[in-house]
């Protein structure tokens, strides 16, 4: 749309057709004001809103209830200053490639905990590892909130704030208040939040008018960890080493959310990493009838996208979910401590490879390492060369041959001892319930000259080993990816889906209603603690 201004008129030349009723209403809008406005006033003020205010107008008005939405993949900083300056830039780009939601990993605030053990050990903690929970404390995010959770008090600002200060917490809520606002966009980022002596894995909703309307704490269920150390690998269940340092969040914030951007009527709701493989949590966002899902994780394998396709089939809404995208030498100097580089040279965790290794396939809520050295006939042991697949999503997968048994079984008798000596090599995957897939190589070798192969074959220790590939991804409420996923993009990667039509979510629910027509809810029933599943007002 062109405005003219003429002799203290201002009349309209459309480049396209006519769009009937609402452009014969802005063509008297227009007159009117030009009627009573200096002519070079009219000029700067609708040089302007041709670009904002009448061109929203239109749509509001013609247009479907379309918005463009965006995942960041971006990663945690060295500073928590450095990262929201990060997250300021981000946004602002957003703002430019026309995004109106914009959606940040988990734990991107503050940082996740990759690598780190605090020096923990059943029954004991170490001094090194009180500190570096210490420093890891420290980067955390302090947003006013009470250890318990003050809910609509906290987002409605009624908590008492200590005398002489402008706000509760260290400023972080309002720094990000005022990047919505100045953006335009709706922010919804994953932190670490601490309140009291505790953290807690957590989200923010940010509206940019209203600041933030809502907050997310991670339930944290219990879950199941790798452990690898240089002899063998072993697979042993536990509550979950992200619990030794996030306190358990309460179920009431799986509140959702809602908001209107653009004349459309929002509904979102957040599971953040592993929450999304808890069916009765996902169905307590799907009762509130979410037309935005939203899954912020650290989870950075190929089996990540096929459950956010599940959640978009299920929910029949839009389903978002960032990841960091993180190479070992941009871990912040927390991780780093010495607690950590004592353990590195008995054990690897999430994601390096160390002492001779094969690159190796992690993850962050459920850390794995592939250990698969080769033989062939009595040469030097190598990383086998990954099919095109496995580089794209860094998974090795090799054919079953024979099913090992224990670790205790693997540690005492495996490697097998030859007669002469000399043992057969061979190779070990760790596979679920403490059992090993056992690789069978040709050649039987020395052990020591084995070991020494190996160690030779270690790849360099410049850091530029991804801890976090990403992974990244859209989906639309029929389960079709309409973007990502995003591997091993780290420079603040935006994956940005233009134009979705919200009104699909309706039409898709034609087929299914998981929360209404398909609930059988006269047989079935889910209670939460402290939530109510009625869809929000």
């Amino acid at each position: 749309m062109i405005i003219e201004v003429t002799k203290g008129k201002a009349t309209i030349t459309s480049q396209v057709s006519p769009i009937g009723s609402s452009h014969d209403r802005l063509h008297t809008l227009v007159e009117t004001f030009s009627q009573r406005l200096p002519t070079k006033f009219l000029a700067y003020f609708f040089g302007y809103f041709d670009q904002i205010i009448i061109r929203t107008y239109l749509d509001v008005i013609d247009m479907p209830k379309r918005l463009t939405v965006a995942a960041s993949q971006s990663y945690t900083l060295p500073t928590t200053s450095a990262t929201l300056s990060a997250l300021t830039s981000t946004a602002k780009e957003a703002a430019r490639q026309g995004v109106h939601l914009l959606l940040f990993p988990e734990a991107y605030l503050g940082g996740y905990p990759r690598h780190c053990n605090f020096g923990a050990t059943v029954g004991s903690r170490s001094e090194d590892g009180r500190e570096q929970f210490l420093q890891y404390f420290h980067s955390a995010i302090d947003l006013g909130d009470t250890p318990r959770g003050a809910g609509d008090d906290w987002v409605e600002r009624k908590l008492e704030v200590a005398k002489g200060q402008k706000w509760r917490g260290d400023g972080t809520r309002e720094n990000l208040e005022t990047v919505a606002k100045e953006t335009g966009i709706f922010l919804v980022v994953g932190l670490v939040e601490r309140a009291g002596g505790s953290l807690y894995c957590g989200v923010v909703y940010v509206c940019p008018r209203e600041g933030c309307i809502g907050k997310r704490r991670k339930v944290m269920p219990v879950r199941k960890s790798y452990l690898n150390t240089w002899s063998v690998l072993m697979y042993l269940p536990q509550t979950g080493a992200e619990r030794l340092v996030w306190a358990q969040g309460s179920p009431s914030t799986l509140k959702a959310v809602t908001t209107t951007i653009r004349d459309v009527k929002l509904t979102l709701a957040v599971a953040i990493c592993w929450e999304n493989y808890m069916p009765l949590l996902r169905y307590s966002l799907y009762s509130q009838n979410v037309n935005l899902y939203l899954a912020p994780t650290a989870d950075g394998r190929d089996t990540w996208l096929p459950l956010m396709r599940t959640i978009a089939c299920e929910s029949r809404a839009y389903v978002l979910s960032a990841n960091q995208c993180m190479r070992r030498k941009h871990l912040p100097p927390w991780t780093c401590s010495s607690v950590s580089k004592k353990a590195e040279s008995s054990s690897v965790s999430n994601g390096g490879a160390k002492l001779g290794d094969a690159p190796s396939a992690t993850n962050a809520e459920e850390p794995q390492e592939y250990k698969i050295p080769s033989s062939d006939q009595g040469a030097t042991p190598k990383t086998p060369e990954p099919t095109p697949v496995d580089k794209l999503h860094g998974v090795v997968s090799p054919s079953p041959l024979h099913i090992g048994t224990s670790s205790s079984d693997i540690q005492s008798e495996s490697p097998a001892k030859h007669r002469n000596g000399r043992r057969r090599s061979s190779n070990l995957m760790p596979i679920p319930d403490n059992h090993f897939l056992a690789l069978p190589g040709d050649s039987a070798v020395d052990e020591s000259e084995e070991e020494q192969n190996i160690k030779s074959n270690a790849p360099a220790d410049d850091g530029n080993d991804f801890v976090s590939r990403g992974g990244s991804c859209i989906i639309d409420p029929a389960g079709y990816v309409l973007q990502g996923p995003l591997w091993e993009v780290e420079e603040g990667g935006l994956l940005i889906a233009r134009d979705i039509d919200f009104e699909d979510c309706e039409r898709r629910r034609l087929d299914i209603d998981v929360a209404g027509s398909y609930s059988r809810n006269d047989s079935f029933e889910l209670k939460v603690a402290g939530l109510d599943l009625n869809p929000p007002p």
